[in-house]
């Protein structure tokens, strides 16, 4: 289904440009937003993609209170070996943004896989060798948590694929019982479709512990209230955790989480405005879910999101949940 898709129109040309522009007015932005939970990668981390060049996450941080990001993506570098983007070392550029960030207080969880490109899950023979490729990011970085974007035919789409990232999730927590794993998916206006219900009941068949479900609830229509269509999906979702996992209301919302998409989405006529963000997070407020997030950060500024906004208008509203 379209709405599943996440496109290069994010990932390229917004990133692009969004590093640009905001590198460019990050000195005329001031924090306005209650910092979220001090280096706490998973509960409210914007996504911030490094295509096309590095940009300055302390510029972020200093503008907005926001302590985290999700750091897209980590990709294959070939065969089982991963690499930022599928192309630069663990030891690079990214380390140095990483302590940048660390250095600032905050602190990131890495993303795996996304929409395209050439990705671990499917590359990986095993779910030993996939979980391999997992702890190897895990060291590199010490990392408290991992974001797995499992999108697309070649991963999501995909049974032996999704089994396999599911037991490479099962050996990574009985390795490392510290470290929290979070799937992203897409999703329906109603809750996951039949691969994403598949997902989530092998998870329990197989045993994989996973800590939050989050979902991508947008590319749904030509228009629509997204508001109301968000909360309908995290509904559909919790439906879902509850019937499988047998968990009550609040252990549901507080294990699922959503990330949206600020201003234009893939989608012709499709927009969340910064209104729409904001109650979308006052409502995830209300159900403690355990992550609220969006794509992204670079393209959180009036000349790239595609609305009229200020410069990190939506990091801001991310700041300022506190679950």
């Amino acid at each position: 289904m379209k709405s599943l898709r996440r496109t290069s129109s994010r990932r390229k040309l917004a990133g692009r440009i969004g590093v640009l522009a905001l590198a460019a007015g990050a000195a005329l932005s001031t924090a306005t937003g209650t910092a979220s939970a001090a280096g706490d990668p998973v509960l409210a981390a914007p996504y911030l993609y490094q295509w096309g060049g590095q940009s300055d996450p302390s510029a972020a941080m200093d503008a907005t209170g926001v302590s985290a990001f999700t750091l897209a993506f980590m990709l294959s570098g070939g065969g089982c070996a991963p690499a930022w983007d599928g192309n630069r070392p663990l030891d690079g550029t990214d380390a140095a943004m990483i302590q940048k960030i660390r250095a600032a207080g905050g602190d990131v969880i890495p993303s795996f896989g996304g929409w395209q490109g050439n990705k671990l899950g499917p590359n990986c023979g095993s779910p030993e060798e996939l979980a391999g490729a997992y702890q190897q990011v895990i060291d590199a970085y010490d990392l408290k948590a991992i974001d797995l974007d499992i999108e697309n035919t070649d991963e999501f789409e995909n049974a032996a694929v999704q089994d396999r990232i599911l037991g490479a999730i099962k050996i990574v927590k009985e390795k490392n019982p510290g470290v929290r794993v979070v799937i992203t998916m897409g999703t329906t206006p109603q809750g996951p479709n039949d691969w994403g219900k598949r997902l989530v009941t092998q998870a329990k068949a197989l045993g994989a512990d996973v800590d939050v479900w989050s979902l991508m609830p947008f590319d749904f229509s030509d228009g629509g209230d997204m508001v109301a269509m968000t909360k309908s999906a995290v509904d559909g979702l919790v439906g879902e955790l509850k019937s499988t996992f047998g968990w009550d209301d609040a252990t549901a919302y507080h294990r699922a989480g959503l990330s949206s998409m600020n201003g234009k989405t893939d989608r012709a006529g499709e927009v969340v405005s910064v209104a729409d963000f904001t109650a979308i997070r006052d409502w995830a407020a209300e159900h403690h879910l355990g992550r609220v997030t969006f794509w992204a950060t670079n393209r959180d500024c009036g000349g790239c999101s595609g609305i009229d906004q200020e410069n990190y208008a939506f990091t801001k509203v991310v700041a300022g949940y506190n679950g």
